[in-house]
């Protein structure tokens, strides 16, 4: 399968991070600092396509990996004094894992099937069931309770996806959360999604705003 003028691979190494996803169409900066991504980093920049997968552990080992990542191109690359990495990826599609093996380099390394995430290389995604601020409210409820705080101007005029895609990635929700978000086939499948869980928790979950 192609991208963008590159073959998309059968294996590429993969970057284990628990709470970590690259939605469709999205960008996701990262520090990196350990030796082994490190080395991944230097290892990837000497490809053609410059891919890294994202994949979340499904155990505190690290040893169980999730069934579906998502491969982010490094399109941002700084080098800062201390030796670490800032880097910029940029989703490119997601995959499912079929496979995985350490081999000689000191970062595990999947085997892709592309075939079930085409919609990913198109365009924007619409959600004509959107309720922006019906959905713009729940999402302050939720921060409040949470003491975070956003750029709510920007969020005010953001498109739907990448509004949606956005705090899917960047709000602190459970590993099995983020996932289940990741792996939902349409925008309006993820975006129902995140109100479910974002309304669970409001109503009883991990945080309730009526018994103190």
């Amino acid at each position: 399968m192609t991208r963008r003028g590159f073959d998309l691979p059968e294996t590429l190494p993969l970057f284990v991070l628990p709470g970590a996803v690259l939605m469709p169409r999205s960008r996701l900066p990262l520090n990196i600092f350990e030796p082994r991504y490190l080395q991944m980093v230097d290892d990837v920049l000497r490809t053609p396509h410059r891919l890294i997968g994202m994949i979340q552990p499904l155990d505190e080992s690290g040893n169980t990996l999730a069934h579906v990542g998502s491969a982010g191109r490094i399109v941002g690359f700084s080098e800062q004094d201390d030796g670490r990495y800032l880097i910029s990826l940029g989703q490119v599609s997601r995959f499912r894992l079929t496979g995985a093996e350490q081999g000689f380099a000191p970062y595990p390394q999947g085997f892709a099937d592309w075939s079930d995430f085409a919609p990913d290389q198109d365009g924007a995604e619409q959600d004509p069931g959107w309720n922006r601020a019906g959905f713009l409210d729940l999402i302050r409820r939720y921060m409040e309770v949470h003491s975070l705080s956003t750029d709510w101007d920007a969020a005010d005029g953001a498109e739907a996806e990448l509004l949606i895609n956005s705090l899917a990635m960047a709000l602190p929700l459970e590993v099995q959360d983020k996932q289940a978000l990741l792996e939902a086939s349409t925008l309006p499948e993820r975006r129902e999604l995140l109100e479910g869980l974002l309304e669970y928790e409001l109503r009883g979950g991990e945080h309730d705003e009526v018994m103190q």
